[in-house]
């Protein structure tokens, strides 16, 4: 019976993929084998050792302190693209939000026209030329971050009839395949900065990418470019971004993370981190991180982790046999000590895969036969190895 910790309200058509047979869901769980979570804050969190997965209902992992429990062998996954049609439409929103002020629009209908009784349809066609905003045809959009949703964006934006320039030095195979055929590709951020009308960003939050819309990028981008930040607040330098807002630079932004101070600017949108707040994305995402909880705690594979390498298996567990899941600093010889171990047993060795990602690595290792205790502590005692798990078929 594998037992599974929520810590946010999760979709119950991601949780009802738990077999209740087998699996233990609940909020309140003393040593879980697996997390789910949303956005609640881990990195004061003490975890069971018991605890050998994290599963993030979402793309963004900033809430999970994902280094250190790799450190721990603890495998942080996310959930990256279940997520991606409710991030653009909002960017899409966010975008025509920027170029009209239908809210301040409608502030002011609500307030100035209140009572006004049979002068209003007057006092409106009066002043209406308060909120006069661009159209998008013809503009040009920059994509910063061609991923799941970043392409999205830009292939939207070319049915809404934009120019749409891109920029991602990570570019996939399978992101560029998605790529409307119209969509420029740039070399350098500068590309973006100083060509675009619009700007959008898609890209984590890292030492890289913290700040990364700050007084030098903004200096260069056109006058009267208009921002849009749904990614991560971290992206954009708050104080600079206000006084570019101020001065004219910028002429509108839409953010989906609000700051003290960017409330009540008629050129700023703050939103409540509505990003992925639609029931589907949320089923969505409920979905694919209870799939990667199961086929990690009953196969020992790894698919969109975060911290860990990706590690599959076109073969199931040998039948009668054990699978052993060994995360491990990635230092030199350390299959040839496990395949040494289990010769010494007396056992065979049926199939193995090694990855690795930075400083940690994770073997999977299939045996003919039951694994005994003797031999787990054994695997467990050699240096670097973080843990032993075995999986018995």
């Amino acid at each position: 019976m594998f037992k599974i910790q929520t810590l946010n309200k999760i979709s119950a058509v991601g949780l009802d993929n738990f077999p209740r047979d087998s699996y233990e869901v609940a909020s309140e769980l003393g040593n879980p084998d697996a997390i789910l979570v949303r956005s609640a804050d881990m990195h004061e969190m003490v975890l069971s050792a018991n605890t050998k997965a994290v599963a993030r209902a979402g793309a963004g992992t900033n809430n999970i302190p994902c280094k250190e429990l790799a450190e721990k062998g603890v495998v942080v996954f996310n959930t990256p693209g279940a997520n991606a049609n409710a991030v653009k439409e909002l960017v899409i929103l966010a975008i025509l939000l920027s170029s009209r002020p239908v809210i301040n629009a409608n502030k002011w209908v609500n307030t100035e026209l209140k009572g006004k009784g049979d002068e209003i349809a007057t006092l409106a066609e009066k002043g209406k030329s308060k909120f006069v905003g661009p159209e998008l045809k013809g503009k040009t959009l920059g994509v910063i971050g061609l991923g799941a949703i970043g392409a999205q964006v830009a292939n939207t934006a070319i049915a809404l009839g934009m120019n749409v320039i891109g920029y991602d030095p990570f570019l996939s195979v399978k992101a560029a395949l998605s790529l409307d055929h119209n969509v420029k590709i740039v070399e350098t951020l500068d590309g973006i900065y100083t060509k675009a009308d619009y700007i959008t960003i898609h890209v984590p939050q890292t030492d890289e990418t913290k700040g990364m819309i700050n007084a030098s990028s903004l200096k260069i981008m056109k006058d009267g470019v208009r921002i849009i930040n749904l990614a991560r607040g971290g992206l954009v330098n708050n104080a600079d971004l206000l006084a570019a807002v101020n001065s004219g630079k910028v002429a509108a932004h839409v953010t989906d993370f609000a700051d003290e101070s960017f409330l009540n600017n008629d050129k700023i949108v703050c939103l409540p981190h509505l990003g992925a707040s639609t029931p589907e994305a949320e089923e969505n995402c409920a979905v694919m991180a209870v799939k990667e909880l199961r086929d990690f705690l009953e196969t020992g594979i790894i698919v969109n982790s975060v911290n860990f390498p990706r590690v599959t298996s076109e073969s199931a567990i040998p039948a009668g046999g054990t699978r052993l899941c060994i995360p491990h600093k990635n230092v030199p010889g350390m299959i040839a000590k496990f395949t040494t171990i289990l010769g010494d047993a007396k056992l065979n060795v049926a199939g193995i895969v090694d990855q690795s990602r930075g400083d940690i690595a994770y073997a999977m290792i299939d045996v003919d036969g039951k694994v005994g205790d003797d031999t787990l502590k054994a695997l467990g005692d050699c240096e670097a190895v973080i843990s032993v798990r075995p999986i018995y078929a």
